[in-house]
């Protein structure tokens, strides 16, 4: 599985953007949202990506960070989303604004993406809170919905350490969040990880 491109922005097109890594262009479909951070073609781009397989394809999806990544995921978990509903969804909506909305039941803030019927807008807010809700509701997300800083790299990494060892997102955040609590905004990324895997544990 292809998880990050690293390479030359090659061009851009409505909804997918071409990178050159090593003399191949490899097509890569994208949000609005993730083509307008990539830059200007020419230069250098990192994009997080996820490879979809059926019988008749094989496609490459980008993001321009792990987070909208992982709400694709999320999305395409849902019964009656693709790929292309969730990228349209992640297109009208950035990640803090779908926590706020899965949080809240706001089937009306989902169903502005293109595609996004008020049946199937209900149906991803319904079945995405018990996975996410704890997010939303974490110190770390609700300072992020008030507009502080983002998370320091050493915790969105250690979220993603957390994850990827089979821990919920909800769980995760949680964790990470109390081990910013009592270690500080300075902890290293060792410290933090060491101490929300006890917290998550418990």
């Amino acid at each position: 599985m292809i998880a990050h491109l690293k390479g030359l922005l090659a061009s851009t097109g409505l909804d997918h953007a071409v990178i050159d890594v090593g003399g191949v262009g490899y097509l890569v479909g994208m949000s609005s949202r993730s083509l307008s951070a990539l830059g200007s073609v020419g230069e250098a781009v990192t994009v997080h990506t996820e490879m979809l397989v059926a019988e008749d394809f094989i496609r490459l999806v980008g993001f321009a960070s792990e987070s909208e990544r992982d709400w694709f995921r999320l999305l395409t978990g849902v019964q009656g989303v693709g790929a292309r509903v969730a990228l349209a969804i992640l297109s009208a909506l950035d990640p803090v604004e779908l926590h706020r909305a899965i949080a809240a039941q706001d089937k009306a803030m989902v169903a502005r993406a293109n595609g996004v019927g008020p049946k199937l807008a209900e149906r991803i807010v319904r079945e995405l809170k018990d996975k996410v809700g704890a997010i939303a509701t974490s110190p770390l997300a609700i300072g992020m919905a008030r507009g502080a800083p983002a998370a320091s790299g050493a915790q969105a990494d250690a979220l993603s350490a957390l994850t990827s060892l089979g821990f919920k997102p909800a769980e995760a955040s949680t964790a990470v969040a109390a081990a910013v609590d009592e270690l500080g905004e300075g902890a290293t990324l060792d410290a933090l990880v060491r101490l929300s895997l006890r917290k998550a544990a418990k």
